[in-house]
């Protein structure tokens, strides 16, 4: 019996950080985080500040890899990696490029690495920007002006002052871009919203939004997995006026996947929705990479029209993906790369990574 087959475009995730595809296994941190700051001290600031050259490249190749094993062909990248700044987002460019995904990436851009290359959990506004937070700014203008697609970073506001929002701000207007910010994702970045009011247009990337208590223009991407995995609460989307579109905040690129959690994560807030919602938000990314609507996706099931099947369906998977007329991914497989080798070279950098991590 032949293999009941439907095409689609290309899925697109919109907000990923591929720099933590080999944080998976890292080491456990010395203490019980308690609550979100501690959570981002002790595991993902640690996993920022390990990141060089070669463990950039190869997390980024296997992220992208896994992407095409999903169906999605885009990804917006929102990367971080201050003791590799300079040259990082080519670096992402290039993996991306040797996989045959697309990608938009920008650098987070804050100020918690002070002058003197120490740790702060927290940012003074008023508090003058630093020589880390200039070469972000820096790297975002050198990408872009190179012609790379993206756009410009902040990590969020409350680790950054305000004339390091000001000046991400300015640059972003300067190349025609929006700026990709986190925006109260935990209660330490309440007051984002007010920091950000005088800033944010239409063409801003919001991602997350759970403590979010003053209306900013921009798209809000919303990531359930993530909320919970950090126990920040629920952002209630469905409640928000912004366009809503669905990211993954760096737990892979499953675009199927994350759309049945935000549906399940929906339905227990408002047992009145339906899969459509999700669906629609899904759909939403589509418009932050436009070339992504000529990739076709050859899927191993035939109702990727119905959203009613999708949320209640898992093993949905590529067997076929053309990328700019290009196959990318044939019998399931990517056709640019050797996944094994990739696999290999990236549990290579993933041991580097971890014994870093360990001291």
């Amino acid at each position: 019996m032949a293999l009941a087959t439907m095409q689609t475009t290309g899925m697109v995730c919109a907000h990923h950080h591929l720099y933590s595809t080999l944080a998976r296994g890292m080491p456990a941190p010395s203490r019980h985080s308690e609550h979100f700051t501690e959570i981002l001290e002790d595991v993902w600031w640690r996993l920022d500040a390990a990141i060089d050259e070669d463990i950039l490249y190869w997390s980024a190749a296997l992220g992208a890899v896994e992407a095409l094993l999903v169906g999605t062909t885009a990804i917006v990248d929102h990367h971080e990696s201050p003791r590799f700044i300079e040259g990082s987002l080519s670096v992402l460019a290039k993996a991306c490029r040797d996989v045959g995904v697309r990608l938009n990436t920008s650098y987070g851009v804050t100020d918690r690495w002070d002058d003197e290359g120490k740790l702060r959990s927290t940012v003074d506004p008023g508090s003058p920007m630093t020589s880390a937070a200039r070469r972000g700014l820096d790297e975002c203008d050198r990408f872009l002006s190179a012609g790379g697609e993206g756009m410009v970073g902040l990590h969020a506001a409350f680790t950054c002052s305000d004339e390091t929002i000001a000046a991400a701000a300015e640059l972003a207007a300067k190349h025609g871009v929006g700026v990709h910010v986190h925006v109260a994702e935990g209660p330490v970045d309440k007051d984002a919203g007010r920091r950000l009011e005088a800033w944010a247009k239409d063409d801003w990337l919001l991602v997350h939004g759970v403590f979010l208590d003053t209306p900013l223009r921009g798209r809000l991407v919303h990531n359930p997995r993530s909320n919970m995995n950090n126990s920040v609460g629920y952002a209630r989307p469905s409640t928000r006026a912004n366009t809503i579109l669905l990211g993954t905040d760096g737990i892979g690129s499953d675009m199927l996947d994350e759309a049945r959690v935000a549906y399940a994560r929906l339905r227990e807030f408002d047992v009145r929705e339906s899969p459509d919602t999700v669906w629609g938000w899904l759909a939403n990314n589509q418009a932050l990479v436009p070339g992504v609507t000529r990739d076709v996706v050859t899927w191993n099931y035939d109702h990727m029209d119905s959203p009613w099947h999708l949320a209640f369906t898992t093993g949905v998977r590529p067997v076929r993906i053309q990328v700019n007329d290009e196959v990318v991914l044939d019998n399931g497989l990517p056709t640019k790369v050797e996944i094994t080798e990739v696999r290999a070279k990236a549990a290579e950098q993933s041991k580097r990574l971890h014994e870093r991590l360990s001291t």
